[in-house]
């Protein structure tokens, strides 16, 4: 499970950058997006994979470390995904008004001469 998971967040993260390479506005934005899906997947791995383990002790059950697993990981993930919503949606305004100013959606501002 470890591996498919490390091997899955390493393809998504490699896709990410290959995406913000490219030339394009909308598609450095995609990439980043996609560098940020794959470090919330690496946070939320390294608070264990657990299937069907509770983050948080249900009230009056003896504390078993073992037995839950760590809330800290998930919310961190949670966090880092709305505010990559936030910083998703002023990328993309910055991106519009740049196309609106320069008539182009490449990163350097000019189109490619032929």
């Amino acid at each position: 499970m470890e591996a498919v998971l490390s091997l899955a967040i390493g393809i998504v993260f490699a896709a990410g950058i290959w995406l913000v390479l490219r030339p394009r506005s909308f598609q450095v934005l995609a990439g980043l997006m996609l560098m940020s899906y794959a470090v919330n997947l690496f946070i939320f791995a390294m608070g264990r994979l657990w299937v069907d383990k509770p983050p948080l002790t249900p009230a009056g059950t003896p504390v078993d470390p073992a037995a839950l697993a760590d809330p800290l990981p998930q919310a961190l993930v949670l966090t880092a995904i709305v505010i990559g919503f936030a910083t998703t949606a002023l990328y993309l305004v910055v991106m519009i008004g740049a196309r609106g100013l320069t008539g182009t959606d490449h990163v350097d501002g000019r189109e490619p001469e032929a």
